[in-house]
């Protein structure tokens, strides 16, 4: 046995016996643990959050929602939200298993959002920027006409004062119950972003998990510099409809933040923990 491997064989037991204990107190205080998806360890909710939630024992980066993201990057009490009042309508009367209006309205219940997006303006380590902070919880993040108007007049905004624009992605793609109405949100934002390149201002996107559909064929990927958070998958359409359309198998990696660095897709990947400190020195570098 080398040394490596007796290294691997103590940090698996250590892992095993943390797992037994947690599952142990978890019997006795239900509520307060947490499975980890990937290493399937038992964690404290409070150790979870104290670790941005990120697992301590494989660095899983949990999904996490626009307001704590906000919280994560930006400066304390820095950030100020705009465009609140512009709120989605059902302009198709869409009914699937269950009506749009009744989905918004669920959507809105679970995140205490009225969309999918987060605008507004704020500072990281002292250097303002405009900002748009997409959230999964509401109905997986879809891009509707809201989100794409927020995201475009937070881009115009941008333009007026001369700011830096950085967008975080976490997005399943268009929202369906738009239609057409969702799908022109790609045209709208990317001529926005256009013109945001012509006024010779930064955009940069952090692409987080999940990043997929219309989000990544639009504003998602068009930032002069793409970060990408650890472990993040990062696509247009997914895993399994890819194999199932080339009749292939797919690298286990496929997709994932790590995966497209090394193809030249995102320009820097970075853990959770050193994101704003990152993002900082990039503005710094662009003298913003």
């Amino acid at each position: 046995m080398t040394i490596q491997e007796w290294f691997d064989k103590r940090k698996e037991a250590q892992i095993e016996r943390r797992q037994r204990e947690a599952r142990m107190e978890a019997e006795t205080v239900p509520g307060l643990w947490v499975k980890c998806v990937h290493c399937e360890a038992q964690l404290t909710k409070k150790e979870l959050e104290e670790n941005m939630m990120v697992c301590p024992l494989c660095e899983y980066h949990f999904r996490i929602n626009a307001k704590t993201r906000i919280a994560q990057l930006f400066d304390k009490g820095s950030f100020q939200e705009m465009f609140k009042n512009i709120l989605p309508t059902d302009p198709l009367e869409f009914v699937d298993t269950v009506s749009y209006k009744d989905r918004l309205e669920n959507a809105h219940n679970k995140t205490n959002l009225d969309e999918a997006v987060i605008t507004g303006i704020g500072t990281v380590e002292g250097h303002k920027v405009a900002s748009a902070i997409m959230d999964f919880d509401f109905m997986g993040g879809s891009m509707g006409s809201v989100v794409g108007e927020k995201v475009t007049r937070i881009i115009e905004e941008a333009i007026k004062q001369k700011l830096p624009v950085v967008i975080i992605t976490s997005s399943g793609g268009a929202r369906m119950q738009e239609s057409a109405l969702s799908l022109m949100q790609m045209a709208k934002t990317s001529c926005a972003l256009s013109r945001l390149d012509e006024a010779g201002l930064l955009y940069i996107n952090i692409l987080t998990e999940p990043t997929f559909g219309g989000v990544t064929a639009s504003f998602g990927t068009l930032g002069d510099i793409i970060i990408a958070e650890q472990g993040a998958r990062i696509g247009f359409a997914g895993r399994r409809v890819i194999e199932q359309t080339i009749r292939q198998s797919l690298p286990s990696d496929f997709q994932t933040a790590e995966y497209l660095l090394k193809y030249g897709q995102v320009d820097m990947v970075f853990k959770r923990s050193e994101l704003k400190e990152k993002l900082a020195k990039v503005l710094e570098m662009h003298g913003v």
